[in-house]
């Protein structure tokens, strides 16, 4: 497994999900619990605050996930990896 992939055990994100994400990079891979999988990046807005934009992808289940963009409401680093914490989408 490459180290710019963050695994989930579930189909979606959510607020409050936290995620193991590279340190040393801001674009990963989500691979997701159904085996679905999308782009993601490390972004910030214009105030400064971290945003993680994710990619559009199609569920296992055929549900079409539009590409959003989350707020992070903590980021912690541990040693080579990111801990991100989803605050909610934003419109």
């Amino acid at each position: 497994m490459s180290e710019y992939v963050i695994e989930i055990p579930y189909s979606h994100l959510y607020p409050g999900l936290i995620l193991d994400a590279p340190a040393d990079t801001d674009d990963f891979l989500v691979l997701f619990g159904d085996d679905t999988e999308s782009r993601a990046q490390l972004m910030r807005d214009e105030a400064g605050r971290p945003v993680l934009r994710v990619g559009g992808y199609m569920t296992a289940r055929g549900t079409v996930i539009d590409e959003r963009l989350w707020s992070v409401r903590e980021t912690a680093r541990h040693g080579d990896r990111l801990r991100l914490r989803l605050g909610r989408s934003l419109p």
